[in-house]
């Protein structure tokens, strides 16, 4: 499953090809992928502008609420128009985490927080690829939600959709007839978790519009990110004991030290210093929506090789993330599959896999250039320089996108080779434009979900959960294991995406994507 072992449904995302699409010609953005497998060689590496700006394609697809005008993702329509109602409030807007109808706020706010990473951290490769607008709508559609959500400073709406009854129906969210079940963390029933992954993330968005001309959003974001933190270490208290589902099984010390170095970067204030100083200690071997430990490290380590603070035992939790993923570390704890995939267990979940991309890419800029003299990680069997570190990290995208035993990509409308049939309710039924009476929920079970077609919807950019252990992948519609995209595995791709294009310095042909995003 996508989630960490909490989701306990099947969601369903798939992608096809129908007629017209033209995803096997000439001009087809297939990254040096050879039909029969394996890169065609070292010289014609993929395509990181198609696949950029693909990956944030896909957000368009995932969004809910009333579609703009020039919403690019033709199969998708309005949806979910009067969430919040019940309570009075506008909850309208926001995601759907993957390929099932419910909004879960806390790994929602964790795909924000990374949209807004990769904006800040790869502005000018994003902007060179052409995709930095889009990005950040991408980075807006999520933070507008967040916002909405935030609706008192000791109120956060964490849920909308009862997860339970979603998941027994299978129906495109244009048909949504499921409780729209509204779920809030307040002083009397905390969630730091989820209160501080929402300050994290407006925090990074307001990163990303700070320099905008219009100054109203971005103080508004800041304001929240600031209330919500407030709220979130005032009012202590684990989203375990209160959440649906998306619970947090690493704690919440995680989020409020993510969430500080973002408001520390974010404003220079030296309560979110002092925080970050007089709350050290955590360590990962995986970055999630779960679990920021890696990432807080992160932001903490920019800040001690920038010399502006002394963190430095976050930068030795950091170099302990880097030596557990990267290969022959003298760690055994993360492997790679033969292909060459960090994996955790039998069953590959791609968003360790992307978080990891990210992170390494962003330590291996960091590393080199910090001007200390200081840039290789020490470990017990190894140690790594940036290049080394980059290297593997793009090592990870080339994986997905089809330099593996396999010889697809495992991004959606990516070369000519890709899933067909991921586990996501409405690409898997014919789009309400084309189909426009009502698919009930039934019918979705017994007509869409087990034929062995391709779904009718091209859902472009969508990342599945992966391969297995062994490279191998069934493609299969019902195991939501590894056919299963989700919006963190996604945003976590977008900047190692964005850092590999760099590294490449490659401005290769998009292909035709008008073409693709509309399969009716």
């Amino acid at each position: 499953m996508a989630s960490m072992a909490v989701k306990v449904w099947v969601v369903l995302m798939a992608l096809v090809v129908c007629a017209g699409v033209g995803l096997g010609g000439a001009d087809d953005d297939d990254g040096g992928v050879a039909a029969g497998g394996g890169r065609i060689g070292l010289s014609s590496p993929p395509n990181y502008h198609g696949a950029l700006a693909k990956s944030i394609l896909f957000f368009e697809g995932q969004r809910s609420g009333s579609l703009p005008a020039n919403h690019r993702v033709k199969w998708r329509g309005d949806s979910a128009l009067n969430d919040g109602q019940a309570e009075n409030v506008n909850l309208t807007g926001g995601y759907y985490d993957a390929g099932d109808n419910v909004k879960f706020g806390f790994p929602m706010a964790f795909s924000v927080t990374l949209l807004g990473w990769s904006a800040v951290e790869f502005r000018d490769e994003v902007a060179a690829a052409g995709q930095l607008r889009y990005l950040r709508s991408a980075v807006r559609w999520g933070a507008d939600f967040l916002l909405r959500a935030h609706t008192s400073p000791t109120t956060l709406y964490t849920q909308v959709g009862d997860g339970n009854a979603d998941h027994q129906c299978w129906e495109r969210p244009e048909d949504m007839d499921t409780p729209r079940t509204l779920y809030k963390i307040t002083e009397s029933s905390p969630g730091s978790e989820a209160a501080g992954e929402a300050a994290a993330a407006l925090a990074a968005a307001y990163l990303v519009f700070r320099d905008d001309r219009d100054k109203s959003f971005a103080t508004q974001l800041l304001a929240a990110s600031r209330s919500l933190f407030d709220f979130a270490n005032n009012y202590r208290g684990s989203y375990q004991l209160s959440c649906p589902f998306y619970c947090s099984y690493s704690g919440y010390q995680d989020e409020l030290q993510w969430a500080a170095a973002w408001l520390y970067r974010a404003t220079r204030d030296s309560k979110y210093l002092d925080f970050l100083q007089n709350n050290q200690g955590g360590s990962s071997n995986m970055f999630s929506w779960d679990n920021k430990y890696p990432g807080a490290q992160m932001l903490a380590t920019q800040e001690y090789l920038a010399g502006r603070t002394e963190l430095e035992s976050y930068k030795r939790g950091l170099d302990s993330y880097v030596c557990a993923v990267m290969p022959n570390s003298g760690n055994t704890q993360i492997r790679t599959t033969p292909g060459g995939l960090l994996f955790t267990s039998d069953s590959v979940n791609m968003q360790y896999t992307t978080t990891a991309a990210l992170l390494l890419s962003i330590y291996s800029k960091t590393l080199s250039s910090s001007g200390t003299g200081a840039d290789t990680v020490q470990c017990s069997g190894a140690s790594f320089s940036p290049d080394q570190i980059s290297s593997f990290a793009a090592s990870q995208v080339d994986y997905i996108l089809g330099d593996n035993p396999m010889g697809m990509s495992y991004m959606a409308g990516y070369s000519s080779k890709f899933p067909r049939r991921i586990h996501h309710r409405g690409s898997s039924i014919p789009s309400i434009k084309a189909l426009p009476r009502k698919v009930t929920c039934n019918e979705g079970f017994s007509s869409w979900f087990p034929t062995s077609n391709p779904n009718p919807n091209v859902h472009v950019g969508a990342i599945v959960g992966g391969p297995d252990g062994n490279d191998q992948f069934p493609d299969n519609r019902g195991d939501s294991t590894h056919s299963e995209p989700a919006t963190y595995i996604n945003a976590a791709f977008v900047g190692a995406c964005a850092a590999a294009l760099g590294q490449n310095q490659l401005q290769g042909p998009m292909g035709d994507i008008a073409s693709v995003i509309s399969s009716n």
